[in-house]
């Protein structure tokens, strides 16, 4: 399941449910302004994929490995339409990095 960091509108969910069901923002936990630290340790516990824009959630998959996975929009902070759109785009690869136990971190870009 796919985790939104609080820099992503809760809102991305009604957009990704057919294709992303389950997929759950921080807010639905009462994680908005908890650290990066909190977020990485429940996305952990709970068996959740973080969404994010912040590198620093790169960082610790670095440091400390996976689980979790990180989803890195490598982007500056964007729509909800142009998250949307960037799932959609990366849809199979989104689902095979998923699927991948062996891989930590995916980076999708938004290209103008």
């Amino acid at each position: 399941m796919l985790l939104f960091d609080q820099n992503i509108s809760f809102r991305i969910k009604k957009f990704l449910e057919l294709t992303f069901p389950n997929s759950k923002h921080i807010s639905d936990f009462g994680l908005i302004n908890k650290t990066d630290k909190e977020i990485w340790d429940f996305a952990k516990l709970k068996e959740f994929i973080i969404v994010t824009f912040d590198a620093d959630f790169y960082d610790f998959s670095i440091i400390w490995d996976h689980p979790p996975k990180i989803i890195w929009i490598r982007t500056q902070n964007q729509t909800t339409q142009n998250v949307y759109e960037l799932f959609e785009k990366y849809q199979v690869a989104i689902k095979d990095f998923i699927a991948d136990p062996a891989m930590a971190c995916l980076e999708i870009m938004h290209r103008q």
